[in-house]
């Protein structure tokens, strides 16, 4: 429980700090996209094109993507995927040379 509470404080705390960052901007600068403490930001309306290279881009090696809306990572699948195979592949092959 104490760990979910000091989560919730992290994520209100940051969220805040990008609100102030933005703020902080002369108008026409504020982008209400960026990074606060290494942590990615997005408060922009959500669009196809940000889900689909957030959730399913295989052109970008990362498995942890810049969140489309909020604050955080999201999760690449087009590359978690193939890792989590080839590994569970190397896993089988293992079990079956030993065996």
């Amino acid at each position: 429980m104490r760990l979910g509470r000091l989560l919730r404080a992290a994520v209100l705390f940051l969220t805040l700090a990008a609100v102030a960052q933005e703020l902080s901007k002369p108008e026409g600068q504020r982008s209400w996209h960026g990074r606060v403490a290494g942590v990615p930001y997005d408060f922009r309306f959500p669009t196809f094109k940000r889900f689909r290279d957030a959730y399913w881009n295989p052109a970008d090696q990362r498995i942890f993507t810049d969140r489309v809306v909020g604050i955080g990572w999201a999760v690449n699948f087009a590359q978690l995927l193939p890792r989590l195979q080839e590994g569970y592949r190397r896993l089988a092959d293992r079990t079956d040379a030993s065996t």
